[in-house]
């Protein structure tokens, strides 16, 4: 079907944050500390009220403090303020808040402000020993961390016929959507309302903790989420500057305050990821067998815990999900979250999982070359098959899918894996820029209901939507769902799933989303949930609705509504195509005809359900890759790319093939190119995209994408498909690069200094055995 949103985004006519004018607006620029640990000594705002501009401090907003929460035992809580008072902890943190007729002499007046800062020891490595403590609270700068143990690891290890050792260290990158943050708040004194215009992914979230911050009724919150141009978890969070936002329009009543963050900002204050340290030990049998696994994983969250994740999200996700898509029984694996001068990380498509596939598909491999086997066959050795279903990991997480080594065997054909071979051996033999290929297995946790949480144990459980279907007076539909867009075609797939189970036409349904006065209540984007879980709640409550309709119009025929069809907005007695009566009837009546209404009916056309998938649904992926390796620069060139997913009923194809190949794209840019560098002072060295890389179209490979169709259990048979793209290319990548050099990847990007030093570093080790065909190669 034609997407809904496309009239509206390929014609110009969006609307986003950035397009709304209103009358009497001001704008705001944030003062940001340009240093990463420091004592604020003092804070002169005067010059630039003298000069005619408000200026805010904490102060002045009341001293707001967000407080992300969790239950687990080990977690240290820590407040993150609105505006930095006292101390600042990260470079990029705001400071102060400046109000001024436009954005430009907004900057103008940040620039007036004089901040004095005395400067402190920064840490901006988590596993550096003996580091400034970033908060009071956290001496050690943990602040959380949990073990994850299932059987007997030592015992196991120590029997074990091969035990591999590897030390892995991922790039700290971040999500850039198109577009950055933005806000507009305008506090209405009349009604005591405040209505907040935000390019977030979590409406409903944002305004249950704004109204808590301000001392409002929730009720006299609004939160509208317009277009969005992407989110990838970057726009999940409540940052400080929404709620200084928010906090600066109720002191400036009936005026709308903007603020739409530029690309600096962006890179420096908007959270960042992926930024881990493995440690790993594995034990296998002689014939490839994963016997145990003994893990010690170390996140950098940077400077705050981010509401409402805490800084639990990436670690526990790690520790979670490291086993991914294979067989284990005996697993230890301790993860911590430590707190660092850098900014704070967050939630990211894929959250953890594309460093831990990493850390996973890495021990597979050296294993692999170690027993003298492929990479293709230890993962066929190991991982969950239809039978093993629903499989118990050792991280208590119940995997409902095993279609792995059907993706994998799809993903091997579609990238030609043994005519790549052939011409590997040939190469070799040439002399040629080697090539090698890659692999990587991986599961999805989608869809996450109440009792699938694999994160922190924040107070509330992310695992309903509702939704609300209505059959208006004309007989076309609206939708009221709580799902969210940043480019994922939500008001097209809800209306699908809508005119499928009502019974009308595609073109007659309307969708509303992003909302919080329009809609009952959703979770947002993330974790891959909205076609599960939104979806889910939009098909019951099209069922629902449908019912209403079949019992009104089985009343108003005088027949049974078990003898009742509705198609293309037709209700028919089925075997009795002449008998028919129209759903624009049927809703007139419903709305303005009451006097027609059969006994037992009351007025209106309209249900709102809930859905919980309870533990959501796991989707499988495979990805394999070829790729070219120039031993004098290091330059890495991919050749082939495929990807085979089982997303369960696709829905819309086109719409899924996009979320498979956007996130894909995602994941070779942190895998080659991505990397957010901190110096020793704690200063971002690469805080603009002449120095941050992101890959273009010119270095996105043609991608080959298929998939597993095996159905969920749910209503709709669904798995999400958002992030399992991200999972795969470091892996891939890595594995491929490895494959053609005979060398160890232990550090990402594969950036060509890291890649030209491993070369240099194989071809000096004369001693070891050399590259042997199918990717083996020795320790």
């Amino acid at each position: 079907m034609p997407r809904k949103e496309d009239r509206r985004l390929v014609t110009g006519r969006g609307r986003f944050v950035g397009d709304l004018q209103l009358p009497r607006m001001r704008h705001v620029a944030f003062v940001r500390s340009p240093v990463a640990h420091a004592r604020i000594v003092s804070l002169d705002a005067g010059p630039a009220r003298e000069a005619g501009y408000r200026v805010f401090t904490q102060a002045d907003l009341g001293g707001i403090v967000l407080r992300a929460q969790s239950a687990l035992p080990s977690y240290v809580e820590t407040g993150q303020p609105a505006l930095a008072e006292g101390k600042v902890r990260f470079a990029g943190e705001p400071v102060a808040a400046v109000v001024a007729a436009d954005r430009y002499r907004a900057e103008d007046g940040a620039e007036l402000v004089d901040v004095d800062y005395a400067t402190l020891p920064p840490v901006t490595v988590a596993w550096d020993a003996g580091a400034a403590a970033v908060h009071d609270e956290a001496p050690d700068n943990v602040l959380l961390e949990r073990t994850f143990d299932a059987g007997d690891v030592d015992g196991v290890l120590a029997g074990a016929h091969l035990t591999v050792e590897r030390e892995l260290v991922t790039n700290r990158h971040a999500g850039n959507p198109m577009e950055c943050r933005a806000g507009v708040a305008l506090f209405d004194p009349a009604d005591r309302r405040l209505t907040f215009w935000s390019g977030t992914q979590v409406p409903h979230l944002v305004r249950n903790m704004i109204a808590e911050l301000l001392g409002l009724s929730e009720g006299n919150v609004r939160v509208v989420a317009p277009d969005v141009g992407g989110g990838f978890g970057v726009k999940a969070v409540l940052y400080p500057e929404d709620v200084a936002l928010c906090a600066i329009a109720l002191q400036l009543p009936g005026t709308p305050v903007k603020w739409v963050e530029d690309r600096v900002e962006h890179l420096a204050a908007a959270t960042h990821a992926r930024d881990h340290r493995y440690l790993l030990t594995a034990g296998f049998a002689a014939d490839g067998t994963l016997l145990a696994l003994r893990a010690d994983v170390t996140c950098n969250v940077g400077a705050y815990s981010v509401y409402p994740w805490t800084a639990g999200i990436e670690p526990l996700m790690a520790g979670g999900l490291l086993t991914g898509p294979y067989k284990l029984e005996h697993y230890r694996a301790t993860v911590r979250g430590v707190a660092t001068n850098t900014a704070p990380s967050g939630p990211y498509r894929g959250v953890a999982r594309p460093a831990s596939v990493f850390a996973m598909e890495t021990l597979l491999d050296d294993a692999a070359a170690r027993l003298g086997m492929t990479g293709v066959d230890i993962r066929r050795r190991n991982v969950i098959r239809p039978e093993d279903i629903p499989y118990r990991m050792p991280s208590r997480l119940v995997d409902d899918s095993g279609h792995y080594d059907e993706c994998l065997t799809k993903a091997l054909d579609a990238v030609g894996y043994d005519e790549l071979r052939a011409e590997q051996q040939r190469r070799r033999g040439a002399g040629e820029s080697p090539i090698g290929i890659g692999f990587a297995c991986y599961n999805e946790l989608t869809g996450l209901g109440r009792a699938a949480s694999a994160g922190p144990r924040m107070p509330f459980r992310t695992g309903h939507d509702a939704c609300t279907v209505r059959v208006n007076p004309d007989g076309r539909v609206t939708v009221f769902s709580g799902v969210t867009s940043q480019g994922q075609g939500l008001e097209t797939t809800v209306a699908q799933i809508v005119a499928d189970a009502l019974g009308v036409r595609y073109d007659d349904v309307d969708v509303r989303i992003g909302d919080t006065d329009a809609s009952l209540w959703g979770f947002g984007a993330f974790s891959s949930r909205q076609a599960v879980i939104g979806g889910g709640a939009a098909h019951r409550s099209a069922l629902a609705a449908r019912s209403k309709v079949l019992r009104l119009a089985a009343g108003l025929l005088e027949v049974d509504p078990a003898d009742l069809q509705i198609e293309d907005g037709v209700v028919a007695v089925v075997g009795s195509p002449d008998t028919t009566i129209g759903l624009p009837e049927v809703a007139r009546v419903a709305y303005l005809e009451s006097n027609r209404l059969p006994d037992g009916i009351e007025p209106g056309l309209e249900a709102t359900e809930f859905y919980d998938p309870v533990r959501g649904a796991f989707a499988a992926g495979a990805q394999v890759a070829a790729v070219e390796v120039d031993r004098t620069t290091g330059a890495v060139r991919i050749l082939r790319y495929a990807c085979v997913e089982d997303a369960g009923r696709a829905m819309h194809p086109q719409i899924v093939d996009g979320q498979i190949a956007g996130s894909i794209a995602q994941g070779i840019g942190g895998a080659l190119y991505e990397h957010l560098v901190y110096d020793a002072d704690g200063n971002l060295s690469t805080g603009t995209l002449l120095d941050y890389l992101m890959p273009t179209s010119a270095e996105i490979p043609e991608l080959t994408i298929g998939h597993v169709a095996r159905p969920a259990a749910n209503p709709l048979g669904v798995r999400g498909v958002g992030e399992g793209g991200t999972l795969g290319p470091n892996a891939v990548l890595a594995g491929a690069v490895s494959d053609a050099l005979g060398v160890r990847i232990d550090e990402l990007p594969l950036s060509p200094s890291v890649v030209w030093t491993a070369a240099r570093r194989a071809a000096e080790d004369a001693g070891k055995t050399p590259v042997e065909p199918g990717g083996r190669h020795s320790d």
